[in-house]
């Protein structure tokens, strides 16, 4: 074992830019696919996708809870279970933009479509945001920078067409 497997810095970024992505994949996911089949309106679709990001968070603390353990031949100390729940938690976070979104169409402050719209909108302003860190913490220039956001809306993008094709409006 090295002589300080503490993570550092920017590694801790890296693993919370990661599942910013990871978790607003799995957000729009959550939202196209339960736009088409909920007839509960967007407050449903809020709990599904808060739930859904809450259960993929717990398994993702587990998994790494356990590949820690594992790897490091030794049990694991809850502050180190902590610091993989938080590090994770950026899957959780994700989600909490669209969600109250969708709940503002719940309570009628926006309509249903537009809700989901609107949350769909910001599931791809949070991707591009996020290839915009990236590149900034690599350093790449304006042509690297476009690519990793083009890769990263190209992902959320896929997911709106499926919507598209599967709801037609």
């Amino acid at each position: 074992m090295a002589e300080d497997a503490r993570p550092t810095r920017l590694t801790r970024t890296g693993e919370r830019l990661a599942g910013y992505v990871y978790g607003t994949i799995i957000v729009l996911s959550v939202i196209v696919a339960s736009a088409r089949t909920t007839t509960h309106g967007t407050g449903h679709i809020a709990a599904l996708v808060l739930v859904t990001a809450v259960i993929l968070w717990l398994a993702h603390v587990y998994a790494h809870a356990l590949g820690f353990s594992v790897g490091r031949e030794q049990h694991l100390s809850f502050a180190e279970l902590t610091g993989i729940a938080y590090h994770e938690s950026s899957i959780v976070t994700a989600a909490l933009p669209p969600v109250l979104v969708l709940f503002l169409g719940h309570l009628g402050v926006l309509a249903d479509k537009t809700a989901v719209w609107l949350a769909l909108g910001i599931g791809l302003a949070v991707l591009a945001a996020q290839g915009v860190r990236f590149a900034r913490i690599e350093k790449l220039g304006v042509l690297g920078t476009l690519a990793v956001v083009a890769v990263n809306l190209g992902l959320g993008v896929l997911l709106i067409v499926l919507k598209l094709l599967v709801t037609h409006h």
